[in-house]
């Protein structure tokens, strides 16, 4: 007995017959895009369902290299919100620049451009809602912020919105950034296998605005590899008068004597500077992240990378309708890589 034959694949074409609409509209109505009406797209999503339709693997595989070996055109905008105070100063840091970079060129491959809008007194969020819903533009990128804005009350439900870094509290929609905790634990594994064994960590107080950084966390899990008595407390200095954190820096090496330092405090170098501590003489120095730091040894996070992965998760939050505030928070962690530099030379070699 000849087993039964494999029943044929249903098509788009297939629902697209039954509710005498295009394949395209199928297509379009499935990825829930809002060019086909909300009225129609249930519609079709219901009839799929009771059809029991599932895309053909093999044929989303072949369309997606077909797309990728063609230049795309540019058909739709995301949005870049800029609310720092000035709006200048937020590419002025290489990091966030390189995250602009990043996601441009994703989206660029995708069919999207991207572009900022900045707020400012001029332009509250309710104008930037009418002009982002006038042009159709449904996916926004947030950088980090400086003051953190007053969205008030901007309808992210309406939008799908992928933050950079955890500094904004709010909106608390999906992020991408650094892997903060397992780059510092490569670092100090570097800095150690340098010689060096008193290594300490200088970092920032938290205002109340932010989430904060977890160079901390992952600095305090990479000294239980180590003996208790090479483990030295962290030096907090405050965000003041450079002669101030200066004195506090100086408190706290005279205290704990570290051979080593790892810090998120881009201008480590010139505060050593003021406290008369010489590097890498007096003691060696790496940083959390090097674009924005006077100082030469430590991490590249890889911005680019975050910018580009940051693009990729908005686009499919995009393709798959979801708007709004998540009902499940997701984090997308890019992780760095070590940068040896003169600051911190091989212990001994000075």
């Amino acid at each position: 007995m000849e087993p039964d034959p494999t029943p044929a694949r249903l098509s788009l074409r297939d629902i697209g017959k039954q509710l005498g609409v295009s394949h395209v509209t199928v297509s379009l109505a499935l990825r829930d895009n809002p060019r086909i009406s909300k009225a129609m797209r249930e519609k079709i999503q219901q009839l799929a369902l009771e059809l029991g339709y599932k895309p053909d693997p093999m044929l989303t595989a072949l369309s997606q290299y077909r797309r990728s070996k063609a230049t795309t055109p540019i058909s739709a905008v995301i949005a870049w919100i800029n609310a720092w105070n000035p709006a200048k100063k937020l590419r002025s840091y290489k990091e966030f620049d390189m995250y602009w970079i990043g996601a441009s060129k994703a989206a660029a491959k995708f069919g999207y451009r991207l572009e900022e809008f900045q707020l400012d007194e001029d332009y509250s969020t309710e104008r930037l809602h009418q002009i982002l819903t006038a042009r159709g533009i449904r996916g926004i990128l947030l950088p980090p912020q400086r003051p953190h804005p007053d969205w008030g009350s901007f309808p992210w439900e309406q939008y799908s919105v992928v933050r950079f870094g955890r500094s904004l509290k709010n909106p608390a929609t999906h992020v991408v950034t650094a892997d903060q905790v397992a780059n510092t634990m490569v670092a100090f594994q570097k800095i150690r296998e340098r010689g060096y064994q008193r290594i300490g960590f200088v970092t920032h107080e938290i205002n109340s605005l932010e989430r904060g950084h977890l160079f901390e966390a992952g600095f305090l899990m990479a000294q239980r590899t180590v003996p208790a008595k090479q483990r030295l407390p962290i030096c907090v200095i405050g965000e003041g008068p450079r002669t101030g954190r200066a004195e506090a820096v100086t408190a706290w090496r005279k205290r704990h004597h570290p051979d080593a330092i790892f810090t998120d405090t881009g201008d480590m170098p010139d505060i050593l500077k003021r406290a008369g501590i010489r590097v890498p003489r007096d003691v060696a120095l790496a940083v959390t992240t090097l674009l924005d730091s006077s100082a030469n040894a430590g991490i590249d996070q890889h911005p680019e990378e975050i910018g580009r992965v940051g693009f990729l998760m908005l686009n499919s939050l995009i393709n798959d309708g979801a708007r709004g505030i998540p009902p499940i928070f997701r984090q997308n962690l890019v992780e760095g890589a070590w940068v040896d530099g003169s600051m911190l030379p091989n212990k001994g070699v000075k």
